[in-house]
């Protein structure tokens, strides 16, 4: 068995999310499209893919990184060629590459940049509507500022953890924390905000949930001191509603060199 490395790119609006998922009527997921690619290069046999991240219906991706093995040693280029000509044309790999057997998409991870796009024009443009949400403006910028720092360091993140992730501790490190705010054309319909998080892990909706806690911020609905105290309560319901999926995208998975393993 040879194990392999791909970058994926895919636009998440059609898919309903990254992970198979047990239904009676079948859903269109991005691990299942590509395993049944997989699968016909190698005769049918069932070709099993780890990911980075396990992105939920709706969200994109730049950079995605899956990890699996192959009965049959193949050159890189050569599969991403392959796959490319069988995936759909909202699903695309852009790097492959050989790994020792010990890489795993996931447990290999050292961190994953996540980015939130959001505009605030009184109206979204229909150009933008697959990639960014709308929240018409304006929005308090200095109060969301405060808050982004607010989610720096080392925290227990249940207050912004959905149920039905399967993790063993729900704490994580942030290492960045970053929105800025872009005055667009004027046909653009209005200012875009973009925010960049980036962690060692994250928790099922937790970026979208961080976002939502921003959008609340600047809207003036809770103050940061408000939010501080909902991440020390470890309570979900004490937390703002997550903001949808349609603005986030997984940018980029990081890995610690050979010469730095991870821990």
């Amino acid at each position: 068995m040879t194990r392999f490395r791909l970058t994926l790119a895919y636009d998440g609006t059609d898919f309903e999310g990254w992970q198979s998922q047990a239904r009676v009527r079948p859903v269109r997921t991005v691990q299942d499209i590509l395993e049944g690619a997989l699968q016909k290069l190698v005769d049918g046999e069932r070709v099993a893919v780890a990911a980075a991240g396990r992105t939920d219906a709706g969200v994109h991706a730049l950079g995605q990184v899956v990890s699996f093995d192959l009965p049959r040693d193949l050159e890189p280029d050569l599969l991403a060629r392959a796959l490319n000509g069988l995936l759909p044309r909202d699903l695309r790999v852009l790097d492959a590459a050989h790994v020792p057997a010990s890489f795993h998409a996931r447990r290999s991870a050292s961190s994953k940049l996540y980015r939130y796009v959001m505009d605030m024009g009184p109206v979204q443009l229909p150009a933008r509507r697959k990639f960014a949400a709308h929240v018409p403006g304006p929005l308090a910028e200095d109060r969301m500022r405060s808050a982004a720092a607010l989610y720096l360091g080392r925290h227990d993140f249940t207050s912004v953890a959905s149920a039905g992730g399967n993790v063993k501790t729900t704490v994580r490190t942030v290492r960045r924390s970053e929105l800025r705010v872009e005055a667009l054309a004027r046909d653009s319909g209005g200012p875009s905000l973009t925010y960049e998080v980036e962690a060692d892990g994250f928790l099922r909706k937790m970026v979208r949930s961080l976002v939502g806690g921003l959008v609340a911020a600047g809207r003036k609905v809770v103050t940061v001191e408000d939010l501080g105290k909902a991440l020390e309560a470890r309570d979900r319901g004490a937390w703002p509603a997550p903001a949808p999926a349609h603005g986030l995208t997984l940018v980029r998975v990081d890995y610690p060199s050979p010469e730095e393993p991870r821990g």
